[in-house]
């Protein structure tokens, strides 16, 4: 009895026992989720904190790796070429002057227009050369008259100098003659006695001796005067080309004055484009007055690539070009040269480096570039207008 009183009296304590040890775990659980609840909104609050902060991590860390990839692909991709953003379209601009003066009288292009190579372009004033041309006519055609009359008594000289001197040589013969005839009458009447004559035959013999010695004297005065024959034919010879050179002239001023009236009219001397026209009907203009400039249809690219861009840098390389002007045309070309002198060495003022201070600058280059394809007739490249050109120097 002892034993089951005591078991009775055991059986509640234990039960009791039983029951708090059943009721702590959930007392506990029931702890933990009153905690849990109560943390539940802390725990909310902060739940997208983590995760934005994840996200943040996350993007940055995808941020770095694109630039990382993307700066690595942007060096490999770029390693081989060589750009600059210092870069203009060039070409040809031929200044049009006039080479005579005048007032413009008719004009025949307008800005901007396409002109052939032989077109009018100006016209002046050509009266006054006209007049100019006229009397060089004139002047060719005496100076040509006054020639063939000098030929003419060159001719006549030719023949008639030779022909005085034989005509004198043959007169001082003939006076001669006479005056040998003259000596020998003069002699037979000394050598006579005087009842054989009288003094009026002596006399007369005298006289006729004389005669004939003067005779020969001015036949001799003669001969001496017709003997320089070839003297006076160099002479007339001389005439003759002196007028030739007269006639020369004559022709150069009438080659002049043909010259300058055409020069009245003024024509494009290649194909292009009309630009910077300064000149109007009415103006009066003088040699070497620029009334306008034609561009020639040839363009090419003039890069300024930095000195340590040239490296690798050679004639032939392929590039690509693009045009700021117009984003939609590309265009491809080729180098064509590299200039020997960098674009400070050509300016007004070259720097002078072995004075005063010195400061080392990067220096550009020109280079040229010639476009292969890709121009649009349709949109026109002005000359200077901003390129971007890629040259593949690998």
């Amino acid at each position: 009895m002892l034993d089951r009183q005591v078991d009775q009296t055991k059986k509640p304590v234990d039960g009791g026992a039983t029951v708090r040890a059943e009721q702590a775990p959930q007392a506990e659980e029931e702890t933990r989720l009153e905690s849990r609840e109560a943390l539940e909104p802390q725990l909310a609050k902060e739940r997208p904190r983590r995760r934005r902060g994840t996200r943040r991590f996350l993007l940055v860390a995808m941020l770095i790796l694109a630039m990382v990839g993307g700066g690595y692909y942007y060096w490999v991709a770029n390693r081989d070429y060589e750009s600059t953003d210092d870069a203009y379209t060039d070409g040809r601009a031929v200044l049009i002057a006039p080479e005579v003066s005048g007032k413009v009288v008719a004009l025949k292009v307008a800005d901007n227009q396409f002109v052939k190579a032989g077109q009018p372009l100006v016209i002046i004033d050509d009266r006054q050369y006209v007049i100019d041309l006229n009397q060089a006519e004139g002047t060719l055609a005496a100076a040509r008259a006054q020639l063939a009359a000098l030929q003419y008594a060159a001719d006549v000289a030719h023949k008639n100098y030779p022909a005085a001197l034989q005509q004198a040589q043959a007169q001082l013969a003939s006076a001669k003659a006479s005056l040998a005839k003259a000596e020998a009458d003069l002699k037979r009447q000394q050598s006579l006695p005087r009842q054989a004559t009288t003094q009026q035959e002596v006399d007369a013999a005298t006289a006729a001796w004389r005669q004939a010695q003067a005779q020969v004297d001015q036949g001799e005065a003669q001969v001496r005067q017709a003997e320089p024959v070839e003297q006076r034919i160099g002479q007339a010879t001389a005439q003759v080309d002196d007028q030739k050179g007269q006639v020369e002239q004559a022709q150069a001023r009438l080659a002049q004055a043909q010259l300058n009236l055409s020069r009245t009219v003024i024509v494009a001397p290649q194909d292009g484009w009309i630009t910077k026209r300064n000149v109007e009907v009415g103006n009066y203009v003088t040699p070497g007055q620029q009334i306008l400039s034609i561009v020639s249809p040839e363009v090419w690219v003039t890069a300024n690539f930095k000195e340590t861009q040239l490296a690798n840098m050679r004639p032939g390389q392929p590039v690509t070009i693009g045009v700021d002007a117009y984003p939609e045309l590309h265009l491809e070309g080729h180098v064509d040269s590299i200039q020997l002198g960098s674009g400070s060495k050509f300016t007004a003022f070259p720097p002078e480096n072995a004075t005063g201070n010195f400061v080392k600058i990067v220096q550009r280059v020109p280079v040229k570039i010639t476009i292969d394809k890709g121009l649009d007739p349709q949109l026109p490249l002005p000359l200077g207008i901003s390129v971007d050109p890629r040259v593949k120097v690998r």
